[in-house]
């Protein structure tokens, strides 16, 4: 297989099942796996979590819809990764200019928890999006969760590249990875990472992928 995302997608069993119960409580809802969004050839490739329940699995879009994607959006257009600087829906015309963005689990899991299972089951998507980066491309994850899928996705040891906020690591590929805390209510509201630190992130990332 070597497609990044499938619509279609069921094979983790807890995850489809959920995404029917929440699709009975919310039709209008998207309630399916979130597809990748931005340049199929950008140099930054953002990597979240997972869908939020009224953000992307509401609207369709990473980081779209809810607190999480506020700060991300405006940096990505602080930096010129971005047309502008909010994300509101799937069709807002909003582009992304040599950046995209994934999660390292395509569905809405319960609790914003997905178990190892299914973040393994997803890492082929991942790997397939790695694979397709242009030489010299950075890779930007948002939390701890993201990091280790991206470690597993190119076959590294995890003991080896432990995550830590604003930390680059070589990975002996085409690509460097770059950690971040996770720009979720929770860290902005308790000042685990603040605005300043994104920023601080996002100028890095920024140098990395000669933007």
């Amino acid at each position: 297989m070597t497609e990044t995302f499938d619509k279609a997608c069921r094979r983790c069993s807890r995850l489809a099942g959920f995404l029917d119960r929440i699709a009975d409580q919310h039709p209008d809802y998207y309630n399916k796996p979130v597809p990748p969004f931005g340049d199929v050839a950008a140099r930054l490739l953002i990597v979240g979590l997972a869908p939020g329940m009224h953000g992307a699995n509401r609207t369709g879009r990473p980081f779209t819809g809810d607190h999480a994607g506020i700060l991300l959006y405006r940096m990505l257009h602080e930096f010129g990764f971005s047309s502008g600087p909010a994300s509101l829906a799937a069709d807002d015309g909003l582009q992304l200019k040599n950046c995209r963005i994934t999660n390292a689990v395509k569905c809405l899991p319960p609790d914003n928890k997905p178990v190892g299972s299914e973040i393994n089951s997803c890492n082929t998507f991942l790997a397939n999006e790695l694979r397709r980066l242009p030489k010299d491309a950075v890779v930007l994850a948002l939390g701890g969760i993201a990091h280790r899928a991206v470690i597993r996705a190119v076959h590294l040891r995890q003991a080896d590249h432990k995550f830590a906020h604003a930390a680059v690591h070589e990975l002996g590929g085409d690509f460097a990875l770059l950690d971040s805390y996770h720009c979720s209510r929770y860290n902005t509201n308790t000042g685990r990472l603040t605005e300043e630190m994104f920023r601080a992130v996002f100028a890095k990332a920024s140098k990395l992928a000669g933007q």
